[in-house]
């Protein structure tokens, strides 16, 4: 059985750095790309960074270039969303997903296995 797990989450001030991280247990046998998501109370959910390393693309949402980075290890068993200057307005429940290696929209459909989701909150 496939599982991710988040970490990382949690409370920061306006201007402030977190870094999530997301574990895989299990063997995901089909190519992936890894992916981030929120999801803020009231709102859909959005893809905020893909990553394809067969493919070849990183996406970032307008909301987070710049501000954001997402890597892996090479066995893409760990990957990371490093989030400098965080933002009131980045509130929301984070989550990881394997997602589709062409989501190059990073939209989630088709994705197969997500993470539980961990809360980050920025306080202005």
């Amino acid at each position: 059985e496939v599982q991710l797990v988040e970490s990382g989450g949690g409370l920061v001030q306006a201007g402030g750095s977190l870094r999530l991280s997301c574990v895989i247990s299990g063997v995901i046998f089909n190519d992936y790309a890894i992916g981030w998501f929120r999801q803020a109370p009231g709102k859909e959910r959005e893809g905020i960074s893909c990553l394809s390393s067969s493919v070849g693309f990183t996406y970032y949402a307008d909301s987070v270039r710049g501000r954001f980075a997402i890597s892996s290890n090479n066995a893409k068993t760990a990957w990371y969303l490093q989030m400098n200057n965080l933002k009131p307005e980045d509130t929301a429940v984070y989550y990881c997903a394997a997602v589709p290696p062409h989501d190059y929209g990073c939209s989630g459909r088709g994705a197969d296995y997500w993470g539980q989701g961990t809360q980050v909150t920025v306080s202005s």
